[in-house]
This record gives structure tokens, C-alpha cells and sequence, in this order.
């Protein structure tokens, strides 16, 4: 099945970008105060919305309340609600949004100047809405004049987890080429890291660096660690799939992306990819194979990396700090359900409908024909997919011909009341003619 993991609904999809937004929110605690300061530098970027066409912000009010949403029912509790309150409400939507526009293009316009000019051109009636609605209503959205005068101003400043287990960095390194079977293969080493410790979770030798890749080393790290508050990458094609994002969403997983033209904030990866290189990569030699690279990347961190003492960690060993950590576990059912992917399947007038380049067959005979949705997992791909229909689930199981052959077929329905008369009139005739009464 090689249809991508996305979103079930637009629901979903607004509320997984609405965690994005918060990722680095969702990553550490923090007071009031410190939230109100983060909630307004947020407020101040741009963001393109699920089913947009261009980008806009969102005020700190609005980021606040889904911070609070997302920290109380999780996922659930960013999916869009019916709005019925708000600022400027005797303005029409369109209107709200014209308003916004403009700000936005206009940054040194007044309240008082753009209401004029909407009344003028008649795009506002006069006394529709007071100048203070309109103010509040930028406020809401970052649009008033003191925000978007702080905005051009960056303050940078040395960060870490308040704890281990909290935020992952996840990133690709690309190492010497190998030579196998005579020809060159390119070497990519992705791995993930804790940002409080410093130790690697996971990390895999791969000839490619696509977004599966990612996901299966994102798997395996889930599995024998628990999962992280947050996960911090970077802007790659690797990590900007709607996969990953679909599947931290539905894991409560933060999916922070760095910001572009600023590695500075991917200072501690880089500093991994430097010592490996240094420790291990550096001494691979071309006549190598991904086994024996990857051998040899475990071997490396076992026995010197997650023990040997660490400038970061005021010495300590990356490994003595991991071993801190509380550990949230994730069942394996829950990794199953964020993993999920869905599509859009004609089942055949025989039954059967073809998943990933095998034909399966449904157990309920009147589905032939019809269009039904087809799931499967992709953390375990040796389950059977299933179809969903009417919030049901109907397992699917691998066509066997032979064994349909050799299956006993049903009975026909016994026949009851006028069809037990199998009419004969001349056998009737001979029936009355001999005294015989009764039908056989």
C-alpha cells in the first residue's frame, strides 16, 4: 500500500498544524510569564494554514487557548470549533479579514486612516464598528503597532531540556561512499539524539535519506525508549513529509522545525556528527558494507561515546544522564493507531481488492463492488489491512484460489409456505387417477 500517512480528515489536519505551531511550546514547562513572552514572539511569525493560500499569524490570545486545549484532551482538543465570540463581531468575516490584510501590507497604517478608507470605498458602513474594536482585533492577531515593532528584533540565546527525555533532535549525516559489488554507494547516517543528555537514541546506516527512513528509525527509537515531549529537525524534504507530522501529532509528540538559514540551533547534532566523524567515520575505509558500518556505529557509542564525559554535561557521560530520565512508556496498540494509513479502494464484483500489490478478499460478499475506504499500519506491515465502513472495521485476509475451491458452499435457504409446491399439473393428474392423494 504506498499511499502516504496523512491526515484522516481536515479536522485532524488543522489540528496537527496547530500542534506544529505550538511545538516548541509543547517541548518544555514553563511559568506564566515566560509563556505570555513565547506566546508573543510565536504571534509574530507567519504560518500557512491547512487549505490556505497565503500565510498569516495568529495573536497570543489564540495560540494561548490552544495551548491550554492541547495540555488538557491533547490532539483532540485542537480540532477546529464552531467561533462565536470575538472582537470586531459587527464586522463580517471577509471584512475581518480585509482589515488584517491590510494591516499586514500596512504596518505603518492607523486604525483611524484604514477605517476611512474602508468607509469611503464603501467596503465598511460608518458607525459599523468603533476604531477600539478594530485595535483590539489586530491585538488579537499581532497585528498592532508595538508587536510588529518588536518583531524585526532577535534575541539569541544558549538553550538546553530541562530534563532528559524531553526533546529529540533527529538529522542526517552523509559519510564516505562505499564500494559494494564494485560499485559506489552513497552512506547516509541518520540518527537521534536527546538534547538534555546528549545520547542517541537510535541511529541506522542507510544508502538513502527519505522520509520511511525516518519514520522506521523514529519506530525503533519509540519502541525501546518511550516517547519524547517534543522532536526538533530541521527543514529537509526527510522531515517535512506529512507523515512524520500525522504521527507526532497523534503521539502528542511536539514536531518543532528549526528555522531556516539558522544552524546555530542545530549546534548539538553537530557537534555528534563531529565527534563520529572524528571517532568512527573518518576509519570506515570504502570496502564496507551497511552491516559493518552499522556494527560499528553501535560499537562506538557503547563503548566510548555514552560513557566517555561530555564538556556540555559538566563532564558527566551522556550515558549516566539518560539513565535519569523517566521513562513514558507508549503501548504498542497506540503506535499501530498513530501510524494508520488510508485510501480509497474499488473492491471487485469477485470480492477481492488489491493492497500493495497483493490481492486480498473481503469476508462480507455484498461489499463487491462498491468504493470503501482501506487501512493498514505501517508499524507493523505484516498485518492484514482492513476496511473501515460504518465505523467498523472488516479484516481483509490473503485470496487463497485452492482453498476456495475445497470450501463447502451454503445451503440454499429451505423453502417455506407456496415455494414448498414444486407445480406438476400432470403429475397431479396421475396422483388423482390412482387415488394417491398428497404431493411428494
Amino acid at each position: 500500500m504506498n499511499e502516504p500517512l496523512k491526515p484522516k480528515d481536515h479536522a485532524e489536519a488543522v489540528a496537527l498544524f496547530r500542534a506544529q505551531v505550538l511545538g516548541p511550546l509543547l517541548c518544555i514547562d514553563v511559568g506564566k510569564r515566560e509563556l505570555a513572552m513565547r506566546l508573543r514572539e510565536l504571534s509574530t511569525r507567519r504560518y500557512m494554514p491547512p487549505g490556505a493560500k497565503s500565510t498569516r499569524t495568529f495573536a497570543p490570545s489564540t495560540l494561548q487557548r490552544w495551548y491550554y486545549r492541547y495540555r488538557a484532551k491533547g490532539l483532540a482538543g485542537l480540532r477546529p470549533q464552531s467561533r462565536r465570540t470575538g472582537h470586531a463581531q459587527a464586522l463580517t468575516a471577509e471584512q475581518r479579514d480585509l482589515i488584517l490584510a491590510i494591516r499586514a501590507e500596512h504596518p505603518s497604517a492607523s486604525v483611524p486612516l484604514i477605517l476611512r478608507t474602508l468607509i469611503a470605498e464603501g467596503r465598511v458602513e460608518s458607525g459599523q464598528v468603533t476604531a477600539a474594536a478594530v485595535r483590539r482585533l489586530l491585538s488579537d492577531h499581532g497585528l498592532d503597532r508595538r508587536t510588529l515593532a518588536r518583531s524585526g528584533k532577535r534575541e539569541r540565546r544558549r538553550w538546553q531540556a530541562d530534563r532528559p527525555g524531553r526533546l529529540w533532535h533527529a538529522d542526517v549525516c552523509h559519510g564516505p561512499p562505499l564500494v559494494v559489488d564494485e560499485r559506489k554507494v552513497p552512506l547516509r547516517i541518520h540518527a537521534i539524539l536527546d538534547d538534555a543528555s546528549r545520547y542517541v537514541v537510535a541511529i541506522a546506516a542507510r544508502s538513502t535519506e527519505r522520509e520511511v527512513d525516518m519514520l522506521e528509525l523514529m519506530l525503533e527509537a519509540l519502541r525501546q525508549h518511550g516517547k519524547p515531549d517534543g522532536l526538533y529537525v530541521d527543514n529537509g524534504s526527510t522531515y517535512r513529509g506529512e507523515a512524520l507530522s500525522t504521527a507526532c501529532g497523534r503521539l502528542g509528540i511536539g514536531l518543532v522545525h528549526g528555522t531556516p538559514y539558522h544552524p546555530q540551533g542545530r549546534g548539538k547534532m553537530e557537534r555528534f556528527w563531529g565527534t563520529l566523524r572524528g571517532g568512527c567515520l573518518n576509519f570506515l575505509g570504502e570496502r564496507s558494507t551497511l552491516h559493518e558500518v552499522q556494527v560499528r556505529l553501535l560499537a562506538f557509542l557503547d563503548a566510548h561515546y555514552h560513557h566517555a564525559p561530555h564538556a556540555g554535561l559538566m563532564g558527566k557521560s551522556p550515558g549516566a544522564v539518560w539513565a535519569t530520565r523517566p521513562r513514558i512508556s507508549l503501548p504498542e496498540n497506540k503506535l499501530h493507531d498513530a501510524l494508520i494509513v488510508r485510501a480509497r479502494r474499488q473492491v471487485r464484483n469477485d470480492g477481492t481488492v488489491s493492497v500493495g500489490g497483493i490481492d486480498w478478499e473481503v469476508a462480507d460478499g455484498w461489499l463487491a463492488g462498491r468504493t470503501v475506504v482501506v487501512a493498514r499500519t505501517l508499524a507493523d506491515l505484516d498485518l492484514p489491512p482492513w476496511i473501515e465502513h460504518e465505523d467498523e472495521r472488516r479484516q481483509l485476509r490473503v485470496l487463497d484460489p485452492k482453498a476456495n475451491a475445497r470450501r463447502p458452499r451454503k445451503a440454499h435457504r429451505a423453502k417455506r409456505g407456496l415455494d414448498v409446491v414444486d407445480f406438476d399439473p400432470n403429475r397431479i393428474r396421475v396422483a388423482q387417477i390412482t387415488g394417491k392423494r398428497g404431493l411428494r
